[in-house]
């Protein structure tokens, strides 16, 4: 009793030390505590009312007093009370010292306990049953060390592997090779990870010696057949891919692991959640290693909204559900969680199982490793296993061996699945322990159990202490196959899903490890005190649109103004003007005021900070401080995000379509992004101000505080950190900043940094990224659903022994933003797009053009993006290599079919080429290859989409890994030739040409006249199309409406009426909606199919559906005057005079009937003059006047369309081409009266010049004859048909005029006179009418030979003229200011435009009477636009080409841009004429600045070219020479 009573008292005296959290912490670490055997675990339900008299009771009455105290003092341990610990070991030790002095004799020891117990050693006494935990822990180390041995990694112990280790390319890096020996196998793992191929678990080694083996082929070999076994085979020269995993983690460090994580999950392999304890005491959660990974899911309640959840990994509360393993089990467990996670249609193998390919290998090390996989839905109810993500785990080894581990699992899970055959008493008395918990268990157990009925009885016991009720109990039966059991296991994990309210995040699983003594791997030194920096950054950020004003405030419209100052500066500077210097002078005076203020700027609290923490923290805690500012700001800027996306949606859908209010609203979401590049950019900005101000003496140097920046970011360059070339907020270089961290990592290579620069472009969300990550295992940014913006370089080491051969010392990659972001769809993104595209092929030796195959018409735009750029190149002697990669083409025939896409692609290219170059100085006529090094076959390359079936359960395509690595070996390759034949630039040289090239971009503005040189040429060749169309629809309504004119007339009065009307007022609507139907089919066809250089044709269809509206309610109106001006025609009186007329030679030739037949007999030859007669009358004063008429009214069509089609025609393609070939010609004459009429009155000058251009044509040739008898000749011969069908006919008149009613109008009453006639041989009517029709024919023919070209077209009831006009004239609006005509399209545009302006004294001053004014004033030579700007400036950047009314603009200073300065043609003619307008407007001559009277003709050509560039850049076409053919108008 007295040992009793100690042991009370120590106890008790222990607890009572203990707070109540302490002591509620050890009740909770106690229940976890496997007992010994011959010992009962303590009831939860006991121990956790129980106070801390209670607990001792219990303590002493299940495990004795000895133990008691041991499990004690391990508990007081594990919760870190070692002080307390330490009194009761003493307490213990004293005591039985003590009792071995006052007692001889031993007592027999009670059950379970150890009289030669010694406190100091600590077993495992939740743990591992069986030998104690240094037993344990020691042969698990010697187990470790061997397989680190096997693979030759014992040297990545002390110096862990890093990810520029993979990164380095050596000769390895283009080989395909296979494991040949244990020590290949980390290698195999890593390399094919990185670049995400699918069989990177598989350890089988090739065949050839393993490390152990030496062959000798004269040695003789004995095989034992008996003994032989395939696993004997596969398991001897292997390990298993669990213990390489485990082995690799172990050796790499927390970002390499980093790595491995994110590539495996992307692949979809189940990831190490518990490391087992390899080199540590306990085991390790990998917390860290998963933080880089952000999943994105549709659940099923989003589904319907078409919503999307993107979230980090390790923040996503979801259900977990574990699968263990107690004893063995006869099949494998992760097979079948591999079937219950895949979809019916697409199994994958997430989790490792023995009959995989090395699977069954035994694992030497990874017993204890727990695994995690998830599921996420794809937002289908038809085909998503569950309607939420949901995270299984699955421990490796039995639960016996890995207690600590089983424990966590309880704690975390919401259900835990145990796979088993049977249960025994010890097994029982384990999972009795467990009472209490909330989770929820399952037993899955094999059709065959092991001892059923001990089984079955422990399982009753089982049923109260764990709750299980008859669905926790799961048998795989020999009724149900294997199908159905997987649907069953499905159905049965779903229900703890739906039920239970347990949601755990790998986050949340971290506070439970720590509670249970596992160990995290961000609880690193080095990692916790990053965090802490971090923290203190991004804890003041709320509002992320306010902290960037505030805390970024250098990157806001200060940075974009001085970019754009910038540019300006130089353009300006270019020029050369007196008054351009001044302003440029006014332009550096901001600059400088603009870098002034920044350097003014205080550092924010938050800059300060960030900087700090660059300078002050090591090389590994600057590593992790990065990573937690990328994981804080993209955590704080996703929830931003959210907020602000259903705000919008929220908005936009109570505000209605409108596109400017939605860009609007949407501009909030545009500016949320807040990355670390965010405070990089503004450190590089704060660099450039201090920079800026110690070049222009306003600082000394002295005062710098920046200075070691650039070395810190070379020091991130060459840790894998990817630096901002591009500014991608404002699409501007911080040239500083880029070349002097460039120049400090040039030091830190120690001089040798020759390079071969390898950049990426394509449209936006193709897969750029990804593809550089994949061929490189480079970290550009792909996650959190952010495209890339701007423009970011990596280095990538060479290793030493390749160098020579590669020809370099490192690769310089550079990712670029997307061309044509929808985010940046306006007017200036081509600019942006051409910048960069300049600048990235401009900089790079081999450029990868990277297209999905669906965006074809993107596809064209790219390359068309890229072609200036090209074709500079070309003139400074650069000739880039580009390698073309088609994306999202996985046929394995793929490159052979698509042999003609390849030269189709190119073939638009070719023409836009030779068009281009023509207009670059310096440069011949060429095509596309002539300025690109491309091999049409082996410089295109198929890539397979990147996922293998549907995201998110999709892992990546084996096809896109595996072409991906043949077009890296290649690139290789291709770098070996490239540098052998050209010398290769290092960093200083790099960075020359990148100050130069940038500096060269600011300075011209090609890119910006690319662009509209582009956008011209696209509008004026789609404007040609749909101008063809136009006339295709006027041309169709004019012969419908023709002939329903010529059937109205030819109808009697009685069947027009207002019925008539009405329908046929009807039949033309239906007309008119067929032809605007086909005509807008056929903008449509042309848009899609991106024939002919299409680049943003999709952007002008609204104009083009509008002006095809347009034109129909012209037609309708035009029409129906038309056809009521017919109905009315035939008056009624007139039409009753005829009916009159022909009713009384009706009578007369009745009665006259029987007297004609009485003289028939007797006077035949006055029958025959008869019939002679009527024959005549038919032809001369029927068909005749009828066949005269149509070729009158058809001639005007084919007027209209001979003279479209012919060569001279071309001037009318658009009106673009229309004013340059009027312009042109003007030039060419240099006629004063011409050039008044044509600015002064444009209307009537244009319809002169067609008039006069019409009769020119047709005096020259004999195109109107031939029109008229190719007219002639197809009338006739619907006449002859027509009288070869009547002759059957009893009425051949009647039939004769039915079929010809639509075509002739034929007079009736010449028609009842021949009838009154012709009584007699009506059959011979028609043959004799035939013999008449040549002789007829040659007589209007000659008719028409008659009349003079002048008098035939006026005549006509179609002009030709009016129809061209019409054509080329458009919507008549003119330039308020300078009367320059419109050149937009149709006729009901939104704005209207024209190609060049001219001076405001070139056109007639109104005329003002001021009897006070002193003296005449001087023309002004002002441009037209110089002291006017367009109120709703939103409507059109470029102000300039827009028209308005007078009472839509105000007064304000001239445009800062010197590129609207009056062209040279405008000088150049009103230097030319600057007496005679004076003279003709009574005004004095104008000032004009001296250096115009310097401009030729020939320059003045020359500006006008450049004018409407891409309204006369159409291949096939020498507008010089059209030109040239007009007649001479002005004499």
């Amino acid at each position: 009793m007295e040992k009793t009573s100690s042991s009370n008292s120590f106890l008790l005296e222990t607890l009572d030390a203990l707070g109540e959290d302490d002591l509620k912490r050890f009740k909770h670490m106690l229940k976890r505590i496997l007992p010994k055997e011959g010992y009962q675990a303590i009831p939860w339900s006991r121990l956790e009312k129980g106070d801390r008299v209670d607990v001792t009771d219990l303590l002493i009455s299940h495990y004795g007093e000895h133990y008691g105290m041991q499990v004690t003092v391990q508990v007081l341990t594990d919760i870190s009370q070692r002080q307390l610990a330490k009194r009761l070991t003493e307490a213990i030790s004293a005591d039985l010292s003590r009792q071995k002095q006052n007692s001889d004799t031993p007592k027999a020891p009670e059950l379970g306990e150890e009289v030669d117990f010694n406190p100091e050693q600590e077993s495992e006494t939740r743990g591992h049953p069986e030998p104690e935990e240094r037993d344990i822990s020691q042969e698990r180390r010697r187990a470790t060390q061997g397989v680190l041995e096997k693979l030759n990694l014992e040297q990545y112990r002390s110096r862990q592997l890093r990810l520029r280790d993979l990164q380095e390319i050596s000769a390895e890096s283009r080989e395909t090779w296979a494991p040949m020996t244990l020590g290949d196998l980390p290698w195999h793992f890593l390399r094919k990870l990185m670049a995400l191929n699918g069989t990177a678990r598989n350890t089988r080694l090739v065949h050839g010696a393993t490390d152990d083996q030496e062959t000798n082929e004269e040695q003789e070999v004995h095989i034992d057949y008996n003994n032989l076994s395939l696993s004997n085979m596969d398991g001897r020269n292997s390990l298993h891919p669990l213990d390489v995993l485990c082995a690799v983690l172990l050796c790499s460090d927390s970002f390499l692991q980093q790595e491995i994580l994110s590539k495996m999950s992307m692949c979809q392999f189940a990831l190490p959640l518990l490391l087992p304890a390899l080199n540590t005491p306990k085991c390790t959660l990998m917390l860290w290693a998963m933080r880089d990974i952000v999943r994105k899911w549709r659940p099923h309640s989003l589904a319907e909204s078409r919503g999307f959840r993107e979230e980090s990994l390790v923040l996503t509360s979801m259900p977990t559900i574990s699968f263990v393993r107690m004893g063995s089990c006869r099949f494998s467990k992760s097979k079948l969680l591999n079937d219950i996670l895949s979809p019916s249609q697409q199994h994958h193998d997430f989790f490792i199982h023995r009959d995989m390919e090395s699977g069954n290998i035994p694992r030497e090390i990874a017993d204890g490793l727990i695994e995690i996989s998830w599921y996420f839905p794809a937002g289908k109810a038809s085909s998503d296993l569950f309607p939420e993500p949901v995270a299984v785990t699955n421990l490796r080894g039995d639960i016996e061996s890995h207690w600590l581990q089983f424990s966590f699992l309880t704690e975390v899970s919401s259900a835990v699945f145990i796979v088993t055959e049977s249960i025994n008493e010890r097994q029982y008395a384990l999972l009795s322990s467990l009472q209490g918990l909330a989770t929820k268990y399952y037993f899955i157990f094999n059709c065959k159990i092991e001892k059923p009925e001990e089984t079955l009885g422990f399982l009753y016991k089982l049923e109260s202490v764990l709750k299980l009720d008859k669905p926790s109990v799961l048998m795989r039966e020999n009724t149900l196959n294997h199908a159905q059991f997987v649907e069953k296991l499905q159905f049965t994990i779903a229900s703890p899903m739906e039920s239970s309210l347990k949601r755990t995040s790998i986050a949340d699983m971290a506070v439970t490890a720590r509670e249970l003594g596992i160990r995290v791997d961000e609880d690193c030194e080095e990692c916790r005190s990053a965090s802490k920096w971090v923290a203190g950054i991004t804890a003041e950020i709320k509002d992320v649109a306010k902290y960037k004003r505030e805390m970024l405030r250098l990157l806001g419209d200060q940075c974009t103004k001085l970019a754009k100052v910038e540019k300006e500066l130089c353009r300006m500077q270019r020029q050369g003007d007196a008054a351009i210097g001044l302003q440029a002078s006014q332009q550096r005076e901001e600059w400088l005021d603009l870098y002034t203020q920044q350097d003014k700027c205080e550092l924010t609290d938050g800059m300060v900070k960030f900087i700090t923490g660059l300078k002050k923290l090591s090389q590994v805690e600057t590593h992790y401080f990065l990573k937690w500012m990328k994981y804080h700001l993209e955590y704080i800027a996703q929830g931003n995000l959210s907020s602000l996306q259903a705000d919008y949606k929220e908005k936009c859908h109570t505000r209605g379509d409108d596109p400017q209010h939605r860009a609007k609203l949407h501009e909030p979401i545009s500016s949320s992004p807040l990355g670390v590049e965010h405070f990089m950019r503004g450190l590089g900005q704060f660099y450039e101000a201090e920079c800026a101000m110690v070049k222009e003496g306003k600082k000394l140097k002295t005062q710098r505080q920046l200075i070691p920046l650039p070395g810190i970011a070379a020091d991130l360059m060459l840790e894998g950190f990817p630096l901002e070339l591009i500014d991608g907020d404002v699409s501007n270089i911080p040239l500083q900043w880029v070349t002097d961290v460039l120049t400090e990592l040039h030091a830190k290579l120690g001089g040798r940094s020759r390079m071969l620069v390898l950049t990426v472009l394509g449209v936006q969300s193709t897969g750029k990224s990804t593809l550089l990550n994949t061929m490189f295992g480079l970290q550009f940014a792909v996650s959190s659903g952010q495209c890339t913006r701007g423009a970011f370089m990596s280095v990538i080491k060479v290793a030493e022994n390749f160098r020579q051969d590669l020809g370099c010392d490192f690769i310089l990659v550079i990712d670029t933003e997307g061309l044509k972001a929808s985010e940046l769809a306006k007017l200036d993104s081509y600019q942006r797009d051409n910048e960069l595209a300049t600048l990235v092929i401009g900089l790079s030796d081999i450029t990868i053009v990277n297209m999905a195959m669906e965006n074809a018409t993107d596809m064209k735009s790219v390359l068309q993006i890229m072609l200036d750029t090209l074709l500079k190149m070309k003139k400074i002697r650069q000739h880039p290599n580009c390698q073309f990669v088609h994306q999202k083409v996985s046929d394995v025939s793929a490159h052979e079919q698509n042999t003609g896409d390849r030269y189709q692609l190119l073939e638009p290219l070719d023409e836009i080429t030779i068009a281009a170059s023509c207009t670059e100085k310096g440069l011949r006529k060429m095509k596309f290859p002539g300025i690109i090094y491309n091999d049409a076959e082996k410089h295109n390359w198929y890539i397979p989409d990147l996922w293998h079936g549907v995201p998110p359960m999709a892992p990546v395509n084996m096809g896109y890994s595996e072409s991906v690595f043949e077009l890296k070996k290649y690139l290789f390759e291709f770098m070996r030739r490239y540098s052998s034949n050209k010398p290769i630039r290092d960093i200083p040289q790099f960075s020359e040409w990148v100050r130069s090239l940038w500096n060269a971009i600011k300075h011209s503005n090609s890119t910006l006249s690319l662009r509209n040189s582009f956008v011209a040429h696209t509008y004026n060749q789609l404007f040609t199309k749909y101008s063809q169309w136009e006339w295709d629809f006027r041309k169709e309504m004019h012969l419908w409406v023709s002939e329903q004119e010529t059937l109205i007339q030819n109808q009697p009065q009685a069947e027009l009426d207002h019925v008539a009307l009405r329908r046929l007022k009807h039949e033309i609507r239906q007309k008119l909606q067929q032809e605007e139907r086909r005509l807008l089919d056929c903008l449509q066809e042309y848009i899609e199919s991106g024939a002919a250089n299409v680049l943003l044709t999709g952007k002008y269809k609204e104009d083009f559906i509008r002006s095809t509206n347009g034109l129909r309610k012209e037609l309708r109106r035009y029409w129906f005057r038309k056809c009521e001006e017919a109905l009315d025609s035939q008056s009624s009186t007139e039409r009753l005079s005829h009916q009159i007329q022909a009713m009384n030679m009706k009578t007369m030739k009745g009665k006259e009937d029987g007297l004609l037949q009485h003289c028939r007999k007797r006077n035949l030859s006055s029958e025959r003059d008869t019939f002679q007669k009527g024959i005549r009358i038919f032809c001369e004063e029927c068909l005749r006047p009828a066949l005269v008429d149509y070729v009158n009214r058809m001639l005007g069509i084919k007027i209209v369309d001979n003279f479209r089609r012919s060569a001279q025609g071309i001037g009318y393609g658009n009106r673009s081409f229309f004013q340059f070939w009027l312009l042109s010609r003007l030039l060419e004459e240099m006629n004063f009266d011409g050039y008044v009429k044509y600015i002064n009155n444009y209307e009537e000058f244009a319809k002169t010049w067609i008039w006069t251009h019409l009769l020119d044509h047709y005096k020259k040739t004999r195109g109107l004859e031939d029109l008229e008898t190719e007219l002639l000749s197809t009338v006739i011969k619907k006449s002859r048909d027509a009288l070869e069908k009547s002759k059957t006919q009893t009425d051949f008149l009647g039939s004769f005029f039915k079929y010809l009613q639509k075509d002739l109008i034929i007079s009736r009453d010449s028609l009842a006179r021949i009838q009154l006639i012709n009584t007699i041989n009506t059959n011979q009517f028609p043959t004799a009418v035939q013999g008449f029709l040549p002789a007829l024919e040659q007589a209007i023919l000659s008719q028409f030979k008659d009349l003079d070209v002048e008098s035939k077209l006026s005549i006509l009831p179609l002009k030709p003229q009016e129809e061209i006009f019409k054509h080329v004239f458009g919507c008549g609006k003119c330039c308020p200011f300078c009367k320059v005509p419109c050149e937009a399209e149709g006729t009901d545009h939104k704005i209207h435009f024209a190609s060049v302006h001219r001076p405001q004294g070139l056109v007639k001053p109104k005329r003002v009477f001021l009897p006070c004014l002193a003296q005449v004033p001087k023309l002004d030579y002002s441009p037209c636009y110089s002291g006017w700007l367009i109120k709703d400036s939103h409507v059109h950047i470029n102000y300039r080409h827009c028209f308005c009314d007078d009472n839509n603009v105000l007064r304000c200073h001239s445009p800062a841009d010197s590129s609207y300065k009056t062209s040279n043609y405008w000088k150049f003619v009103f230097k030319e004429f600057n007496q005679q307008f004076a003279r003709e407007y009574g005004t004095k001559p104008a000032d004009l600045p001296g250096d115009w009277g310097n401009i030729t003709q020939e320059q003045a050509l020359k500006s006008l070219e450049e004018a409407f560039k891409g309204a006369i850049s159409v291949p096939g076409q020498n507008w010089l020479q059209v030109v040239q053919k007009k007649p001479k108008v002005f004499p």
